[in-house]
């Protein structure tokens, strides 16, 4: 599907998820178009705009027309103590004081998922490609949750899952030390509805890699529901993978996808700036 008006032109990507728009530097940075860009991604999940390469500064413009930035906690924090609006989005130890924990996000995940309140959206910008791997994938849990069968619909609707640092890090590091595993249980955990009643009416599934057990469940038969709600929402209708180019912005949103990225070379040089959007609807907002 192509909509154009004078300024943008939109294709979708895939039937369930993903949109290109096709706009100027100076249009994005305006904020003129804000509103529609807005409503765009809470329709498309993803916004693609390719090869605009926006600097740091556009980037932190552009994130504030959409909504409110925040600074990560993750962030690198300088000398001065003042936070960096960018994150370093590195697997290289010397570019991000994080590399190690994001071969995290080699696995489907949404971020924020042990808070109350998740952040509404991501920003991204390629600044350096691995020259294998590193593609980025997103699935719709909008589509995913509307997709079900009702039967089905209706005995999820009230079960709750916890997610768990310790769940998302036993991925990466399957075998810890008893000292490791100490402190990856001490990391933050809550319990989240499984089924994410939005203040919009739609609902979507609340899953991926940091969903430790559902709560009430035989531990066995909570990871097969687990386990078989990830595949079921990752299938490839649900699905659009990113393959990047220098220079690419992408922006998705948080609150109704999963995403991940493709595995790639911690000295491969890949490099993404990123910019975060606060949220303002719990989980628990029913």
């Amino acid at each position: 599907m192509l909509i154009k008006n004078p300024v943008m032109a939109v294709t979708h990507l895939t039937p369930a998820i993903g949109a290109r728009v096709e706009i100027g530097v100076d249009a994005m940075l305006s904020g003129d178009y804000a509103d529609e860009i807005r409503s765009l991604l809470e329709a498309r999940g993803v916004l693609v705009f390719p090869g605009v390469s926006l600097s740091d500064e556009q980037q932190v413009v552009f994130t504030g027309t959409i909504g409110e930035q925040i600074d990560e906690f993750s962030g690198t924090v300088p000398e001065n103590g003042v936070r960096e609006r960018i994150y370093k989005v590195s697997l290289d130890e010397n570019v991000a004081r994080t590399a190690k924990s994001l071969r995290n996000s080699f696995f489907w995940h949404l971020d924020g998922s042990m808070a109350e309140v998740p952040i509404f959206a991501s920003i991204l910008s390629a600044k350096r490609l691995s020259d294998t791997g590193g593609d980025t994938e997103f699935c719709s849990t909008y589509a995913a949750y509307d997709a079900l069968p009702e039967l089905e619909k209706a005995a999820l609707e009230h079960l709750r899952v916890v997610h768990a640092a310790w769940a998302l890090q036993r991925n990466a590091d399957p075998e810890p030390s008893y000292a490791d595993f100490k402190r990856q249980r001490s990391g933050p955990s809550r319990s989240q509805p499984l089924v994410w009643k939005h203040r919009s009416g739609r609902k979507s599934l609340v899953i991926g890699a940091t969903a430790a057990y559902v709560e009430g469940m035989d531990y066995l038969d909570s990871l097969d529901l687990l386990v078989r709600l990830r595949d079921w929402a990752t299938q490839p209708q649900f699905v659009y993978r990113h393959r990047w180019s220098i220079g690419d912005t992408v922006m998705w949103d948080n609150s109704g996808t999963l995403h991940r990225a493709l595995p790639y070379a911690a000295d491969s040089g890949r490099l993404m700036h990123r910019t975060v959007l606060k949220g303002d609807e719990p989980f628990d907002c029913a």
